[in-house]
């Protein structure tokens, strides 16, 4: 069953939705924006519930299965391509927006075992591709200082769902390098990759211990003090052609290496 359309952009839910689109909105609302068949069926798969549901006719036509595996009483709001367009953040909205509670909050609990550790990203995009590659490399914790919020809807796209998957802790600088002290305090190897002579090729490294991996800004790299705190710092040879790897790149071979040392013992 479906609600009555909603044919004007001038509607309040239309202007409340939107929001959503800035931190801001976010958190007055306490709700996060996310849009499209694929993060929809994340949600439904970590038993999430969607706080609201905005779906085209021709999107409800297409997805009679989804619609019947929604939580009890929820039922899609229909609307009009246009308005659709209006709410989201997209150019080519699929057909579907939703809405939900932003995930509980991380406690500061003793650190696991494998954690990343990201210094001011600022590219939505980056830090999504980042997250979905942490979940895919068994990341147990991500810590973040400042930089993009993990979960704007850019993100939330970029990372497929995964955002919504991982455990995460947000602070300033000085809050991760707290982190950090502890990590190391409790036994993990602090890790940063770095683009400097000397350091030591990635693949030559015991992931197997627990392990902090601490990745910089794409610009300005890692800050000072956190790099002060790194017990190894390592990086990943290339071609001289270039001076430097995207970030989200390079953190596949760092991320998966882990995974690949276990797979292999």
């Amino acid at each position: 069953m479906t609600e009555g359309l909603i044919t004007s952009r001038r509607n309040p839910l239309v202007g409340r939705l939107r929001q959503l689109h800035q931190a801001k909105g976010r958190r007055q609302a306490a709700l996060l924006l996310l849009e499209g068949t694929h993060l929809l069926q994340e949600v439904l798969r970590l038993r999430l519930r969607p706080q609201e549901l905005l779906a085209t006719e021709l999107w409800c036509e297409r997805h009679g299965q989804l619609l019947a595996a929604l939580p009890p009483g929820l039922r899609p709001q229909l609307v009009t391509e246009e308005v659709l367009a209006a709410v989201s953040t997209t150019e080519h909205p699929d057909g579907v927006v939703l809405t939900i509670e932003p995930p509980s909050p991380l406690s500061n609990a003793s650190p696991p075992s494998w954690v990343l550790a990201l210094d001011r990203l600022q590219d939505p995009g980056n830090l999504g591709t980042l997250l979905r590659t942490a979940l895919a490399a068994g990341v147990e914790q991500v810590w973040l200082a400042d930089g993009a919020d993990p979960l704007q809807p850019k993100v939330l796209r970029a990372s497929a769902g995964a955002a919504l998957a991982l455990p995460l802790l947000r602070g300033d600088g000085a809050a991760l390098a707290a982190r950090l002290v502890g990590a190391a305090a409790a036994g993990c190897q602090v890790v940063a990759a770095v683009v400097v002579p000397g350091a030591i090729p990635y693949w030559q490294y015991d992931w197997s211990r627990p392990t902090v991996l601490l990745l910089g800004n794409e610009g300005a790299g890692l800050a000072p003090e956190l790099l002060a705190l790194a017990s190894r710092q390592l990086t990943i040879p290339h071609s001289a052609a270039v001076e430097s790897l995207n970030v989200a790149v390079a953190a596949a071979p760092l991320l998966l290496e882990r995974w690949r040392q276990n797979f292999s013992r």
